[in-house]
């Protein structure tokens, strides 16, 4: 990206740092008088001489104080390399392009980051807007405490930036001024070339382990990736955790080394000083989910997580009010799945969420009775603290229809979540388990011990399964907890198989059946056709790419109102926008 300001240092260097203004002007095609504007401003910051001779009809002359071309920090990439992915990405009007590199002799990929080039002498009218607006904005509009109150700052901020840089520069067309405003934001109260990183949506966590190594980002396809970017010390490691801790209320010190800090746009950033972590200071961000997991994806075939008729079958249970429990290791897409199965609740329905982490993203469609809540970590003094089961008391008074539990880890948590299931609130939660039977023994034996009894108030239990070697994530199992026995059975209805990486239908549902027969006096045929019904609907989403969760939301919710009209139209081959008009999803 070039400007007049570094057209004029190129042709300055040209003719060996030194012309007359009229014959600059005349070189560079515009007036004398627009010469001049941009030159006063090079030499108000030392780039260039402008000297006004004494004979005031004598030209004045633009001389090269030094050579200023921008340093190439450029990271060489390995010859031997292979393109994985590429796409870009667009944040506050800043382009940048984002490859992903298979490098021949590296364990990890590369994630390289291409900003947009802008030249010295912009650099420097740049930096002079943004000296300008530091030094005249009121304090109080750096407040980052208050979401709102953010995001009310950016737009206050990037209009003050775009009407500075209109000023500064006249010329440029309306796409750049907005990228240089984007720039200057996230210079002075963003995090600065971080804010690409920060704004992937392809990317789950960032981390800063130490400034001797590169940073590294999880990529929600590809897993760990080695990133391109370096922090050149531990005080600038220091200094970006300072400032996460400022916008968040939080403080990070010798005397508090640790922090946990939420940040304005929902992150969860936790972060160590030297010498607890030994190999430097360390910030790991949790980012949370712009662009979140629907059923949609997950059978994508690219993604291959669960299959079409699993997807139908976990659908249909939320449509019908049944329990559901996700288990799962560390990173297995336990939330993920969490929130796509979600995302099929109907619209009329109140929904509470309750989470540590603020991970869970719903349709638009359901937002309007969704009370998402999070757990709130005590002060220093160990004050002000709000747990998951303060919040799942709190919920129960709230009248929820649908309740959702981010993560049950201990014994009141769980007695409080039965408890829910049991007094007919529709529960949906995760746990830490492998393997079903890892879920029955987990429940069932010291610290939970919950009895049976309870237990049998969840109706299915889905099970998430991570391969770290291949970086990819599977449904392991599905099953239904039977009741009425004397041992808590479980009745396995799918699983995955890994030589042929394919689901396998294990057994037909037994306790689903029941339930549906006894509350609606749905058959099994009727059963069998409405997962038909869902099974096509979903692969017509998935053939016309319905595949953004706000897009997919308002195919369910068409579904609830209308199911008859919605099958109608897709049995004569309707497109989606042809059904709903401008609707998401991939191009």
């Amino acid at each position: 990206m070039q400007t007049i300001a570094d057209k004029l240092l190129v042709m300055l260097r040209q003719h060996n740092g030194i012309m007359k203004l009229t014959v600059l002007a005349k070189s560079l095609g515009i007036s004398k008088k627009s010469a001049e504007y941009w030159s006063h401003y090079l030499h108000e910051h030392k780039v260039v001489n402008l000297k006004y001779p004494t004979n005031i009809f004598a030209d004045p002359i633009i001389e090269l104080l030094s050579d200023i071309d921008p340093v190439d920090d450029t990271f060489e990439l390995p010859k031997k390399r292979s393109l994985l992915q590429s796409y870009s990405v667009d944040i506050d009007s800043v382009k940048a392009k984002i490859n992903i590199w298979d490098v021949s002799g590296n364990d990890l990929p590369i994630y390289d980051v291409i900003l947009p080039t802008i030249g010295t002498g912009t650099m420097a009218m740049l930096n002079s807007v943004l000296l300008d607006l530091s030094e005249n904005l009121p304090i109080d509009t750096l407040d980052g405490t208050d979401p709102k109150k953010v995001e009310d700052q950016k737009v206050f901020l990037l209009s003050k930036a775009r009407a500075a840089v209109v000023t500064k520069f006249p010329d440029i067309d309306s796409p750049t001024i907005d990228m240089f405003s984007g720039l200057i934001y996230h210079q002075m109260y963003g995090f600065g070339e971080m804010e690409i990183i920060l704004g992937d949506d392809f990317l789950e966590e960032i981390a800063i382990n130490s400034s001797h190594h590169p940073m590294l980002v999880y990529h929600k396809r590809l897993g760990w990736l080695e990133t391109t970017h370096y922090v050149n010390n531990e005080e600038e490691t220091y200094n970006f955790v300072s400032q996460i801790g400022r916008k968040a209320g939080r403080e990070i010190n010798s005397l508090h080394p640790i922090m946990d800090a939420y940040m304005p746009t929902g992150d969860r950033a936790a972060a160590t000083l030297f010498p607890v972590s030994s190999s430097g200071n360390t910030i790991t961000i949790r980012r949370f989910s712009r662009n979140p997991w629907n059923l949609v994806q997950l059978i994508d075939p690219e993604v291959n997580c669960m299959s079409i008729e699993i997807a139908a079958l976990l659908w249909l249970a939320v449509q019908y009010e049944l329990n559901i429990l996700v288990a799962g290791g560390t990173a297995s897409g336990k939330t993920s799945a969490l929130n796509a199965i979600c995302s099929s609740i109907p619209a009329k329905q109140r929904i509470l969420s309750i989470e540590d982490t603020r991970e869970l993203a719903l349709p638009s469609a359901l937002r309007k009775n969704w009370v998402p809540l999070s757990t709130k970590n005590p002060n220093a003094e160990g004050q002000g603290g709000i747990s998951m089961l303060d919040l799942m008391v709190a919920s129960l008074r709230m009248r929820p229809d649908r309740l959702i539990v981010g993560e049950v880890r201990k014994k009141e948590q769980a007695e409080t979540m039965f408890e829910a299931m049991h007094t007919g609130h529709s529960v949906y939660c995760t746990m830490h388990a492998d393997t079903v039977a890892q879920v029955q023994r987990r429940l069932l034996e010291p610290p939970l011990n919950i009895p049976k009894s309870e237990i049998e108030a969840l109706h299915l239990i889905l099970v998430q399964y991570r391969d770290r070697r291949k970086g990819m994530r599977r449904m392991l199992e599905l099953a239904e907890v039977l009741s009425g026995n004397n041992e808590l059975e479980v009745n396995y209805l799918y699983r995955w198989r890994p030589r042929t990486d394919t689901f396998e239908k294990a057994n037909e549902s037994i306790r689903l059946m029941e339930e549906l027969n006894m509350h609606t006096g749905m058959t099994p045929d009727e059963m069998k056709d409405e997962l038909k019904e869902k099974e096509k609907i979903l692969k017509w989403m998935l053939d016309n790419g319905v595949n953004d969760v706000d897009s997919v939301g308002k195919v369910f919710g068409m579904y609830y109102r209308e199911a008859a009209e919605l099958v109608r139209l897709i049995n004569l081959g309707k497109k989606p926008e042809e059904i709903f008009g401008k609707i998401g999803g991939k191009k």
